[in-house]
């Protein structure tokens, strides 16, 4: 498993860096779009990405370009709720959404302000809605981005921060120690229990604010 591991941590290296950042960027615009949002794996992309980092500043530069395109995808989810407005609800799209998830996404948005921005980021399903429904309110694009920003550049430097420091781990010892496989998964089983953490907890504490009364 440890020759598995370190050749596939080898290819993903051996990709450009530029390139690297362009698709983990590119991943999360898509994935935050809400057409095509639910089958781009926009999260697996910037993972394995950051399994390529050597440095520091490729791990910023990476976690900037997730960051970038998850705002990006947000700011578009914006545009074109304020350019459709509820007609959106009732197209093809807005159905197969279901008004259900509609309803939950406004009322979040009414109950919790600037707030339901930010932690919609790490809600699934809310995180491609949010942006929409904000759009076919009355906030205004600045007040949107003052509150989508920090909730992206969380995510990526989480995300990025601990694939690439389980991957960087595992070059140190590769080779040199015996187990150094289960630091690399180890690392990706704490992100993915850290991401599933936090959105439960998000979910219980904000379940008043997100449920009909």
């Amino acid at each position: 498993m440890d020759d598995a591991l370190g050749w596939i941590l080898d290819v993903v290296e051996s990709v450009d860096p530029v390139l690297r950042m362009t698709i983990a960027g590119v991943a999360m615009l898509l994935e935050l779009s809400v057409v095509i949002g639910l089958i781009v794996p926009g999260d697996t992309i910037v993972i394995v990405a950051a399994m390529g980092v050597t440095s520091v500043w490729e791990g910023v530069l990476l976690a900037a370009a997730a960051a970038l395109g998850s705002l990006v995808g947000e700011s578009i989810g914006f545009g074109i709720g304020r350019w459709l407005g509820p007609r959106i609800r009732t197209s093809w799209i807005g159905r197969r959404i279901g008004e259900k998830n509609w309803d939950r996404a406004e009322r979040y948005l009414s109950r919790r302000g600037g707030l339901a921005i930010f932690l919609a980021r790490f809600l699934p399903v809310l995180r491609q809605l949010v942006p929409l429904t904000v759009g076919m309110s009355h906030y205004s694009f600045r007040r949107f981005i003052l509150w989508a920003a920090p909730s992206c550049i969380l995510w990526a430097a989480l995300y990025v921060g601990i694939a690439a420091t389980a991957a960087g781990s595992y070059r140190e010892l590769a080779g040199e120690a015996q187990g150094a496989v289960f630091v690399l998964v180890g690392g990706l089983i704490l992100l993915v229990g850290v991401v599933f953490l936090i959105e439960k907890l998000i979910s219980r504490f904000e379940k008043r604010h997100l449920d009909e009364e």
